[in-house]
């Protein structure tokens, strides 16, 4: 796969998106898409290049929300899936599964901790922090969950139960079990606190928070968050689906900063592109769950979908061919430093952080984040912009992506940013 510069041909969004726009809007529940302005339709897309409708080359700086790390089309990846899809498509993965679930789920072993050596697989990464969540009760009895303002971990209503943002929460409040407490990210004493309380079973952090706004803790939070779970006889469950699997330049970021969480969820990038996610746990806290007599207390139709469980694992195996998380650390530091040096006196900028290839610039505006999205993707280049207020620019790419063509998009972004 070869990554190109963008090539835009016509007006974005062009005119068969805008078609695409009108045929969606009478078919679509009108909360999922949003058509005010027409977004661009996808056809096809390679690497780290994606084509609209209407013919027009982008350059994904997002890996389309991280889940792209090899880049879109991998060809090893689409054999696996083809492949797969020929030989056996589905199995009743907690009945009768496929060989390719043991597989996966020993790939996952040699990649984690050691300890992290059992796990749950389903199909996105909610689906994985509800299976973290679970194991937490079923392991230590007790409900209460710390966890932090700006958390996203999905909406599922357990999931839900533990996001911050309230523009999520707010239309199924009713329906909610209303037993997390939130207190700031990156704010050991405060998690302390609500320890003392009681009735906590689990710690639930991001390792930095992705839709969050690409928030990045002070240095020793996750070895503080350890502690205190260790003290409190509470777990510490650790959200990786958007962090992990190569994204912030280690296996897991949380491994990065010496710390081994009790359950890990993972997800995005562990199919690219197949829906698929896996909540991996110390062998004695998924035991907590006991064992099967038949029938599956916590389960779903799709369990070990061959086809993702064959994907999956060839993606494990080509992370650690091509050495991806450590060339994520190298290239998304150097990034990093490139981005800081050249807005460091920029006063629309706030601050330009990350960790590996999870950079975010935090403008002081979000109408100005809002603009260049728009600018970048009239160029050729998607990004978007994260946080709860939208003030951050989120940058994900592939992992594989061309040091020169993400040096490009850099550059690009910093011009506009200037302008």
């Amino acid at each position: 796969m070869s990554d190109l510069v963008p090539d835009i041909r016509t007006p974005v969004p062009g005119p068969g998106s805008r078609a695409l726009a009108d045929r969606l809007r009478r078919v679509e529940c009108p909360e999922v898409t949003s058509l005010g302005v027409p977004p661009i339709f996808w056809e096809c897309a390679s690497g780290a290049n994606v084509i609209d409708v209407d013919g027009n080359r982008y350059v994904d700086l997002l890996a389309g929300f991280g889940v792209a790390a090899l880049g879109y089309a991998h060809p090893e990846i689409a054999d696996a899936w083809g492949e797969q899809a020929q030989l056996l498509p589905h199995a009743m993965g907690d009945v009768y599964p496929a060989r390719v679930k043991v597989e996966l789920l020993e790939a996952l072993t040699r990649i984690l901790p050691a300890n992290l050596g059992k796990a749950i697989l389903s199909s996105s990464g909610s689906d994985a922090v509800e299976s973290a969540l679970k194991t937490a009760m079923r392991a230590t009895g007790r409900a209460g969950v710390i966890a932090f303002e700006g958390a996203y971990h999905g909406l599922g209503l357990g999931a839900l139960d533990t996001t911050h943002r309230e523009f999520f929460r707010a239309p199924f409040e009713e329906r909610l079990p209303r037993r997390t407490r939130f207190v700031p990210y990156g704010d050991a004493k405060a998690v302390r606190e609500e320890l003392a309380r009681g009735d906590v079973g689990a710690i639930l952090v991001e390792p930095i928070q992705g839709r969050g706004g690409c928030c990045v803790p002070p240095p020793d939070f996750l070895r503080e968050l350890r502690e205190l779970a260790d003290g409190a006889d509470t777990l510490l469950l650790a959200d990786e689906v958007y962090t992990g699997l190569g994204r912030a330049g280690s296996w897991l970021a949380c491994e990065a900063q010496g710390v081994i969480p009790d359950v890990v969820a993972l997800g995005k990038g562990l199919g690219n592109g197949f829906p698929i996610s896996a909540c991996a746990g110390r062998e004695d806290v998924m035991e907590a769950w006991g064992e099967s007599r038949g029938e599956a207390i916590h389960t779903s139709t799709h369990l070990g979908n061959p086809v993702g469980c064959r994907v999956a694992t060839r993606v494990l195996e080509i992370m650690d061919r091509d050495r991806l998380p450590e060339r994520a650390a190298v290239l998304g530091a150097r990034m990093l430093e490139r981005l800081q040096a050249a807005l460091a006196d920029n006063p629309r900028v706030r601050e330009v952080r990350g960790r590996g290839l999870m950079l975010g610039i935090e403008l002081v505006d979000a109408a100005d984040a809002r603009r260049v999205v728009s600018e970048m993707l009239c160029e050729g280049w998607i990004l978007l912009a994260e946080g709860a207020d939208g003030r951050v620019l989120s940058l994900t790419p592939p992992l594989t992506i061309s040091e020169q063509l993400l040096e490009s998009g850099v550059d690009r972004l910093v011009e506009h940013l200037r302008a």
